[in-house]
């Protein structure tokens, strides 16, 4: 059996914890199959637009932060190694976008994702983003768990 190679690699990361381990197994696996790593942001129009004090300054605000996580990621990627990095920020629902919008615009082979991430209420209310990356994705899916995670599952 020929084991699989990936050639476009789509790491989902938001600031959690889970993202920033994603990021790492991402890195890894670019390495490991010389593939292009691409490193995704999706600002959640969504949660800013039901916030009582919505203006344009919260937008700015986490376009600011996208651009900071996706620089300094760019840098670890480029620095342990990964030959070919690129950044991207869309907007929307990141459960949405990442599978049925990112995935396809870069032709991804994989996306890499956390099992959990910032939004615990959403989370509950209607599924979780990696559930939907999985369900919706038009590649191959890696979710990457945390020890926590694996702790809840079991108990």
């Amino acid at each position: 059996m020929l084991a699989e190679v990936y050639d476009r690699i789509v790491v989902a990361i938001d600031g959690s914890q889970a993202s920033l381990r994603a990021f790492k197994r991402a890195v890894l696996v670019a390495k490991r199959n010389n593939a292009e790593l691409i490193i995704a942001h999706v600002v959640d129009t969504k949660t800013i637009s039901t916030a009582e004090t919505y203006d344009q300054s919260m937008i700015n605000r986490s376009e600011r932060y996208a651009n900071k996580l996706l620089d300094d990621y760019r840098v670890q990627a480029e620095k342990a190694g990964v030959n070919s990095v690129k950044t991207h920020i869309d907007y929307g629902s990141p459960k949405v976008r990442i599978p049925k919008h990112v995935a396809k615009m870069f032709e991804a082979d994989l996306i890499i994702c956390g099992a959990t991430g910032l939004n615990a209420v959403e989370r509950f209310l209607i599924g979780s983003v990696s559930e939907n990356i999985v369900r919706y994705a038009p590649c191959d899916v890696l979710v990457v768990r945390t020890e926590e995670d694996a702790e809840k599952e079991t108990e």
